[in-house]
């Protein structure tokens, strides 16, 4: 019998053989460093063992970690200074954000307040599981102008609440029944993420940046403003929230479609669990506390020198709660899915960034304009070969703000050298830097604490993920399009 701790064979040995095969055999482009090309046979190695489930992620993350070290393709000439660099990964306050998110959502299944939520929400949203899942679209949507961190929106904020309420329905990865309910509404929580994360400048950080970089690149003639991109990304994103829910109840459906008496068992068990007992008030404390700095009310309020870090947020709320007594460390160190995450992300961001750092993905961005340069092209063209590489680019990316920094600015330079009208571009591009999340379990820091709770397979998720850029791209751009005709934006 196979030791199950042992990797497995024939996916294990796929992805020893393309590493080998584009470190050895395939020659490096001519602009292109030896160590840049090593590192991407490494990156593309490490995921692929993770699509075919070589072994688990976090030990395949490690394994990867200690490759990039002892290899040195970071820094060949200091072996110390190259394992700084596999290490630096533990070092991004984004990762720790997200580990730090699991470990505060902890206290509302400790202390039963998370399950008080779902039957609240379960009582206000119906009698239907698509009901449950719009409930989850319309709770994102109402915070998302205000929460810059869309990992803090749909993991630390939105999630629990989703798991609560598949909880409550005896859906869990643990007793093997996230078919019932979990599986779907995991998924709605985190592609209505990736949406609600295009419609607000503020709804996730790498937006600002997009809007830099139109300015810069059209020397200040094009500077989308907070009111501009809101009433841009209206009616396609809008119609994006409306749809999503339906594709994905069509493409894994839950068990459990009717919910008969949802709103009198939520009062029943509301009843059981009586008043909210103190930790539970502390805890909803700490939770609005955190949410409130997210969304920048202390910096409204009182001024820029009261703008706190998200990451520092987070800390400050899990001190609160270890504080308080709500979390011991005990409970700290059982929250596996959080360290899992931690080994996992760190390595993949790692690799992701060096790939921009060596010049990796610079290469690639500027190849592509070469390209469609010499094909003769159209602008049109043009414009939806740049948008769609740009877009499925993101499966190489562990970070949205990576991914943007590394290659918009190219493909919008090459696109309006094409020909391509600048607004019209800046906004394709711009609104797929977020939509490009839905693609894998990596794309940004709210998939790892979704995917991690563990309600859906690798696979069931990368096709939930192709399937949804499709219809995302699609309704981009017929529905986005002629909408930004009638607004005279193009």
């Amino acid at each position: 019998m196979r030791n199950p701790a042992l990797p497995n064979l024939i996916p294990t040995a796929f992805s020893v053989c393309l590493t080998l095969l584009v470190w050895f055999v395939i020659p490096v482009p001519e602009t292109v460093t030896p160590n840049a090309w090593h590192l991407f046979a490494l990156f593309l190695g490490t995921i692929v063992a993770i699509i075919g489930k070589a072994m688990p992620i976090g030990a395949l993350s490690v394994i990867a970690i200690s490759l990039v070290a002892i290899t040195g393709v970071t820094n060949p000439d200091k072996p110390a200074a190259a394992l700084n660099d596999a290490l630096s990964g533990f070092a991004n306050p984004l990762i720790w954000l997200i580990v730090i998110a699991v470990m505060v959502a902890v206290a509302l299944t400790k202390t039963g307040l998370g399950i008080r939520i779902g039957y609240y929400f379960i009582m206000l949203v119906g009698q239907k599981t698509i009901g449950i899942a719009y409930g989850l679209v319309l709770s994102e949507l109402v915070i998302a102008p205000v929460t810059p961190s869309n990992t803090a929106r749909g993991g630390a904020i939105i999630h629990p609440i989703m798991r609560s309420i598949a909880d409550s329905y005896g859906s869990s990865p643990e007793q093997g029944t996230s078919g019932k309910i979990g599986r779907y509404l995991a998924l709605v929580n985190y592609n209505t993420n990736t949406i609600t994360s295009a419609m607000f400048i503020t709804a996730t950080a790498p937006n600002s940046l997009c809007v830099e970089l139109i300015a810069k690149a059209t020397g200040a003639a094009i500077r989308i403003t907070w009111g501009q991109w809101a009433v841009a990304a209206l009616l396609p994103c809008l119609c994006m929230l409306l749809v999503m829910p339906l594709v994905l109840y069509f493409l894994y459906p839950p068990e459990i479609k009717q919910t008969p008496g949802a709103k009198d068992m939520a009062k029943a068990e509301l009843s059981k669990l009586g008043p909210m007992t103190g930790n539970e008030r502390v805890t909803l404390g700490v939770l609005g506390l955190m949410l409130a700095v997210w969304a920048g009310l202390p910096a409204w309020l009182l001024g820029p020198a009261f703008d706190i870090n998200p990451t520092t947020t987070a800390m400050i709320g899990l001190s609160l709660l270890l504080l308080t007594g709500v979390l011991a460390w005990e409970d700290i160190l059982k929250a596996k899915s959080a360290w899992d995450t931690l080994i996992w992300f760190a390595a993949l961001v790692m690799m992701a960034t060096f790939l921009g750092n060596l010049g990796l993905i610079k290469w690639f961005s500027l190849s592509i304009q070469g390209g469609i340069t010499h094909m003769g092209l159209d602008w049109k063209t043009s414009v939806a070969i740049l948008v769609l590489v740009y877009f499925y680019a993101h499966y190489f990316f562990a970070s949205t703000t990576a991914h943007v920094t590394a290659m918009f600015a190219a493909f919008f330079a090459a696109g309006v050298a094409l020909g391509a009208p600048p607004m019209l571009l800046g906004l394709l591009l711009a609104f797929s830097s977020s939509l490009n999340m839905s693609l894998t379990h990596y794309a940004t820091g709210t998939a790892p604490i979704i995917f991690g709770s563990g309600y859906t397979s690798l696979n069931e998720w990368w096709i939930a993920g192709a399937v949804m850029s499709v219809v995302n791209i699609l309704i981009l751009v017929v529905v986005g399009i002629l909408w930004w005709k009638m607004l005279g934006y193009i």
